[in-house]
């Protein structure tokens, strides 16, 4: 072994030096002398001429390639000169060797005799014989030396191969005649270089096969065109038949048809297709067999998608580990609905075998030219270059969310986006990923949409705006809008109708829609444009920031450069406009400003085509300050004084062109005096962001925390601890409803449920406690992360079980989110993995029918079964019109399912289209993300919700509360999530009742009710069963068409004690036989509350239900009938509806809010001192609790 550098021996040091492939080694003794200096060059064997030759014909893959298709090519020359020869020869001028008399030959059919000489002998010419000689040596010199090349030892091996063999009958003969002149003329069966053309053609494909096909030969097969050409050169000696007409023969005999018309002369041609007919009837099965496997395996494999096409065409690369027919459907429905995408080609990369419903779908002449299933693997480079993923538009890369570790699925993902960066680092990438903790690992990618993030915020969402889910599933979908229209029903038309609004955007210089509010505030632009074109401006970006900013409010000034962002039936470019000239009225100028002049102030009104809109009545009046409440809906939407009394339509202050700093306070939300109205203590909650993230990549969010973390112990709400005894909801004396989350287990997801329910802009005295109910215990890394946050417990439990809901408060909550389990996600039917989840809610609807419910899916085609009733001819109804929008080709054919329109219910992979839509519109996953609470650029808005009451019909349109947000509090108004009554008829044409209509009736109306306790519950109130004391003003006002609810809902009073015992008796035993289904689940839930130990004086059936009660469960789109089991109220959600919309009792507006903290940043100190005496009026401790 050679010694290390420095090394000493005994009698020196050895020093070496290394070169490119040898080493130079030099030996130093003590007393100074130096040995010679030794070459040693390495790999000696690669430089041998064999080896040379080795490493050009078959170890270099590209030259290697070259050369069997140049054997081919000389192959299939060979049988060309063949034909040639064929062609040009004719027996009858004469047979003979070359140079020799020829003679010339007749076949007598009488005689029994054969003359060889035609089958020895043929005509050759002298430039053809010169050109098959050329070929014959050209074709023996590789031969010989791949053999030498491939030779290991054993010469016998390589001799007595088939294609050797060959090769030898067909090269050498045409070598010997250039020495020997005579036999230019004998016949050599040069046709069988077809065999030889198949074995080149094998080696140039080299395709793997498993063992049970090996040795098998190509589908195309060499049998039909030697035995043509062996039957036509056998029968020179007899009927002298053409090429053609032997080729007719063969196909006619060997396709069992025979019709005799050409017959073999003589015995050899008659032994030759015999011989022919035994061999094809071993070798044609095994040649179709092997014709059907290529078959297969391409229909498995789908081949190449070509370069030629990938440089001239556009494509895109769908990954996915395993294709299900929803989520392709998905995906290219809504990836064509673009207009610019049509030309466009879909390469999908999946590892696994195309699925039958997926065959059955890409057969259809609309996919089948667009596109190409390639089954492979993304972590294989040879399959990204059959993708062409160097040259592709985008590479989608999705998670199999039905996978039950979803942790696993995540880790796939993640390698795939690694490969394909790594093979085409310049493809955009667009990942989804599952699980948030492992987001940070494809950051780098252009687009990621992580599923439980977005899942858990619309899931918190909704409990405070409802139908969060149905709101952003809609705008995140492609549709025109037509949804619904050749419908009878009212609202199916109009929800359809609004379902086709989108978010899009435009350059403001550019637009027709914004850029005459140049130099004008952010408000004034989103009312006016919403005014006069009926889009929703909701957003800009600056030009040199990349932050979208959602309601930057008033203070922000439009600029020409700015990126508008707006909600609309379709983008601008695709819009007509149609302008009407309105006859001019007599100008009137406001008493003071001058500012605004009325509608008059506007000659010419535009209108997006089939779109109408209505100029809203501006009626002259000084701006007025904006009433500075504590954010309340009653407090924006207040009827001005000056015009409460008079018969005029109340007018509404103008929206300024640029804000008044004395108009709208920015300090609303920071100082939240509201706390202190109410006595909670100053120093109970801090505003803070939160200590402990779950999770790389979290956006922090300024929050309300608690002053010290909570210990782990103080979490459990069924247990008590040393710092507290309380061991169920009741003894908490919680102020506000309970939400209740329903999980497996405790994610990191689950913490975004948390954060937009403590956000700081959610005021203090509207928090709900927070209890997860988990069926796993959560670990301590969770319980650190949500410690801080108050009024958040968690409890042991399954939704399946009675007394776990119970345990948890579930009389006391308003909401319960049931999330969908990992553990049911896969199921070996497909679809009956959402099976448990149904009935288990189902169940819940009948115990609790107050309870707002929200549940979450894995197929959206199993909503139909939420809340299912066989006998309803409604759903029924509901259902035909979906299956014909399906046939109309909407990609929104679920949306008129009741439990969906109402967000009682979603499927995350209905955001699935978020990252499709990001292809063409890369905006929208960050507006989606700052809706959803999920990300807080500053100064940025949020999404709220309004209710609008009675006192605020006044203000009649949705056009004029439009214009009386963005006057008062700067808020834009973007939908309307709508409960009315409705008539379900019934299947039984007897059932009376059925045919009945339950209408709550607010005009006019004036709630005069006791006061309530905190959980709802009226004072004086008995157990859960006792009926409610007094008047007739606690009673909703009802239309009387349906007498047995209303006489439900009007038993008060005591029981009467006067009557004999006997009569108690039979009457109560007359309850009991008649009692119905409501009761008997109402005894059930408070037998249960007894065995528990807890108090049954929070649990109230419908008997009980007051006016207000009424009212809330009308507005949870929950008031149903119990006694015949009739849904009596739907609730939709309407995006973006026309000016001119009336407004109704108990809509809920949606609202994007201006962000409080940019106006406290950006303001100057004129506006921090206006602020300042408002803020000196409050707690100090108040202001220091604010942390930024």
């Amino acid at each position: 072994m050679p010694l290390p550098d420095g090394a000493h021996s005994p009698g020196g040091v050895y020093r070496g030096a290394r070169g490119g492939g040898h080493t130079n080694r030099t030996f130093v003794f003590d007393d100074g002398r130096c040995a010679a200096r030794v070459q040693v060059e390495f790999y000696v064997n690669e430089n041998t001429f064999k080896e040379r030759l080795k490493l050009f014909f078959i170890k270099n893959q590209r030259s290697s390639l070259r050369i069997r298709l140049f054997s081919f090519s000389l192959k299939l020359l060979a049988c060309l000169l063949y034909v040639v020869r064929v062609l040009l020869d004719d027996p009858a001028l004469g047979i003979g060797c070359w140079g020799c008399p020829k003679q010339n030959y007749t076949f007598n059919e009488s005689s029994s005799e054969i003359n060889w000489a035609p089958i020895l002998w043929v005509e050759r010419k002298t430039a053809l014989w010169a050109t098959q000689v050329t070929v014959a040596a050209v074709s023996f010199l590789e031969t010989t030396l791949l053999t030498y090349l491939s030779y290991k030892g054993n010469i016998w091996e390589q001799i007595f191969r088939v294609a050797f063999i060959l090769e030898m009958i067909n090269t050498l003969p045409f070598i010997i005649t250039i020495f020997w002149p005579p036999l230019r003329n004998l016949f050599i069966p040069v046709f069988l270089n077809c065999w030889l053309a198949k074995h080149a053609l094998e080696n140039m494909i080299a395709r793997p096969r498993p063992r049970s096909q090996a040795g098998r030969g190509p589908a195309a097969t060499p049998i039909p065109g030697s035995r043509t050409c062996g039957i036509q050169h056998l029968e020179r000696a007899g009927g002298n038949l053409s090429l053609l007409t032997s080729f007719y023969f063969c196909i006619v005999t060997f396709s069992t048809v025979g019709y005799g018309d050409v017959t073999p002369k003589i015995w050899p041609s008659q032994l030759l297709v015999a011989i022919m007919i035994c061999v094809a009837l071993v070798v044609l099965p095994l040649q179709f067999e092997e014709l059907v496997y290529l078959w297969m395996e391409r229909q498995k494999s789908g081949g190449n998608y070509s370069r030629h096409r990938a440089q001239t065409e556009k494509h895109v690369i769908l990954c996915v580990s395993s294709l299900k027919i929803d989520l392709l459907m998905d995906f290219l429905n809504e990836f064509y609905a673009h207009p610019r995408l049509q030309d466009y080609y879909v390469v999908i990369l999946c590892p696994t075998e195309m699925d039958i419903q997926v065959r059955r779908v890409l057969q259809i002449p609309l996919w089948s030219q667009r596109v190409i299933y390639l089954q492979g693997s993304a972590l294989k480079d040879q399959d990204l270059m059959r993708a062409k993923m160097d040259n592709g538009e985008a590479c989608f890369i999705l998670s199999s969310r039905n996978e039950v570790d979803r942790t696993a699925a995540d880790h796939q993902t993640i390698l795939r986006a690694w490969a394909v960066k790594d093979f085409a680092p310049n493809c955009p990438l667009y990942v989804q990923i599952l699980k948030p903790e492992n987001k940070f690992h494809v950051k780098f990618a252009e687009h990621v949409v992580c599923e439980e993030e977005c899942k858990y915020a619309m899931l918190a969402l909704s409990c405070i705006c409802p139908a969060t889910p149905t709101l952003i599933t809609l705008l995140v979908h492609t549709s025109r809008g037509q949804e619904g229209q050749d419908s009878p029903e009212q609202w199916q038309r109009m929800y359809g109708r609004c379902s086709g609004n989108e978010v899009y955007h435009i350059r403001m210089g550019d637009s027709k829609f914004f850029r005459e509010y140049e130099g004008k505030s952010f408000t004034y632009a989103a009312f006016h444009a919403h005014k006069k074109y009926g889009v929703c401006l909701i957003g800009l970006k600056r030009e040199e920031s990349k932050s979208i900013l959602l309601n930057p409010g008033p203070r922000h000034i439009l600029a020409a450069s700015d990126t508008c962002f707006y909600i609309n039936i379709t983008k601008e470019e695709n819009s007509a406009f149609i302008f009407k000239q309105e006859e001019k009225q007599k100008k009137k100028g406001f008493a003071g400003q001058g500012l605004y002049e009325g509608s008059s102030r506007l000659p010419v009104h535009s209108i997006i085509a089939s779109m109408g809109t209505v100029a809203m009545d501006l009626q002259n009046t000084e701006c007025q300050p904006a009433q500075s409440g504590g954010g309340s809906g009653g407090s924006k939407l207040a009827l001005p004084t000056e015009n409460g009394s008079g018969s005029r339509r109340p007018s509404i202050a103008p929206v300024l062109e640029v804000a008044d700093s004395s108009t709208l306070l920015p300090c609303d939300l920071l100082s939240d005096q509201s706390e202190d109205e109410e006595g909670l203590s100053a120093g109970e909650y801090v505003k803070g962001y939160p200590p402990n993230s779950p999770y790389i990549g979290s956006s922090p969010t300024l929050c309300h925390l608690l002053p010290v973390k909570a210990p782990f112990c103080c979490l459990r709400l069924d247990k008590g601890c040393k710092h507290n005894s309380y061991e169920d909801a009741k003894a908490y004396g919680f102020k506000n409803r309970l939400i209740i989350v329903s999980a497996e287990t405790a994610g990191n997801g689950l913490y975004n449920f948390i954060v937009p329910l403590r956000a700081y802009y959610r005021p203090r005295r509207e928090l709900n406690p927070i209890v997860l109910l988990l069926d796993n215990r959560p670990d301590h890394h969770f319980l650190e992360a949500i410690c801080c946050f108050p009024m958040v417990y968690y409890m042991e439990g399954s939704v399946d079980n009675l007394d776990s809901l119970l345990q948890c408060g579930i009389i006391y909550a308003d909401n319960l989110v049931v999330v969908d389990k990992e553990s049911t996600m896969s199921a070996k039917e497909d679809y009956m993995a959402d099976a448990k989840t149904i009935v288990n809610v189902q169940t819940m609807f009948r115990l609790f029918p107050s309870l707002s419910i929200t549940t979450e899916l894995t197929h959206p085609s199993n909503m139909r079964f939420m809340q299912f009733r066989a006998k309803d001819s409604y759903s029924l109804a509901l259902s035909r019109l979906e299956k014909r929008e399906r046939e109309n080709g909407s990609n929104l054919a679920f949306m008129f399912r009741l439990p969906f329109a109402a967000g009682r219910v979603f499927s995350i992979s209905m955001l699935d289209t978020l990252l499709y839509q990001s292809f063409v519109k890369d905006y929208m996953i960050p507006i989606t993300r700052l809706l959803l609470g999920l990300d807080t650029t500053p100064g940025s808005g949020y999404l709220c919700a309004m209710k609008v009451t009675e006192d605020d019909l006044w203000i009649r349109t949705y056009g004029r509360l439009f214009q009386k947000l963005c006057s008062s509090s700067a808020e834009i108004p973007i939908g309307i999530y709508r409960t009315e009554c409705h008539v379900f008829s019934s299947s039984e044409p007897h059932n009376l009742r059925a045919q009945s209509q339950v209408s709550v009736s607010v005009e006019h109306h004036e709630e005069t009710r006791e006061a309530q306790g905190p959980w709802g519950s009226q004072a004086g109130t008995g157990g859960g069963g006792h009926t409610v004391g007094g008047g007739s003003a606690e009673r909703p006002f009802l239309r009387r068409k349906s007498l047995p609810w209303a006489r439900r809902l009007s038993r008060k009073g005591a029981r009467h004690t006067g009557k004999a015992a006997a009569e108690e008796i039979s009457q109560q035993r007359l309850r009991l036989h008649q009692r119905s289904e409501r009761q008997e689940l109402s005894e059930l839930v408070k037998n249960r509350m007894k065995h528990l130990g807890l108090p049954t004086t929070g649990y109230e059936d419908v008997a009980n239900l007051t006016a207000s009660d009424v009212m809330n469960r009308v507005n949870l789109g929950y008031l149903q009938d119990e006694i015949n089991d009739q849904q009596n109220t739907l609730s939709y959600v309407l995006i973006n509806p026309p000016p001119d919309t009336r407004l109704e009792p108990n809509d809920i507006v949606y609202l994007i809010r201006s962000d409080p903290l940019a106006h406290v940043a950006s303001s100057s100190q004129s506006r921090k001192s206006s602020c300042s005496n408002r803020l000196a009026s409050c707690n100090p401790e108040t202001r220091d609790e604010t942390q930024f």
